[in-house]
């Protein structure tokens, strides 16, 4: 009895049970990956055809993996900007002015390798999934996902290791 009700009160004094965070929307997450789901299911590129968008000046080939992982290695023409350091701000300074500007992505799971600097991630929880959702939330809704696992020492990749 004495453990019930000392959670129901720590429960009651915590201001957000209940209710989301003012600055922490989880329903809103949801929706936001619910709608992205059909479009992100049409943005799969295979390798040669991710690899045409690439070479086109316009285009924006992101690498969201940690400043670490980008530095040990990369494909070539990549920009980092880490996950983790996404704001409207800092993806506004990578991106530029256009917000329709095509945003190419990848990320370890698209690699055969799995071993440093692309270790298999679990795959419900592969950086694609979270980068896509990120950047269509902030409002790009130009982006391309590489579907396929490619061995990142073909020289066909274009690798640039650290």
């Amino acid at each position: 009895m004495r453990k019930a009700l000392l959670l129901a009160a720590a429960l009651t004094a915590t201001p957000a049970f209940g209710q989301a965070y003012p600055q922490i929307d989880y329903p809103a997450f949801q929706a936001l990956t619910a709608s992205v789901a059909p479009a992100r299911a049409t943005r799969l590129l295979a390798f040669d055809a991710f690899k045409a968008e690439a070479a086109k000046p316009e285009t924006l080939l992101l690498d969201a993996r940690s400043k670490d992982a980008f530095a040990r290695g990369h494909i070539k023409g990549a920009v980092n900007l880490p996950l983790t350091d996404f704001t409207a701000d800092s993806l506004a300074a990578v991106i530029g002015a256009n917000p329709d500007r095509p945003i190419l992505i990848y990320c370890n799971n698209n690699f055969s390798n799995h071993k440093s600097p692309v270790p298999l991630k679990s795959a419900p929880l592969a950086l694609n999934i979270q980068t896509f959702i990120n950047l269509v939330g902030y409002g790009y809704p130009n982006v391309y996902e590489l579907a396929d696992v490619v061995d990142f020492t073909d020289p066909k990749v274009e690798w640039v290791a650290g």
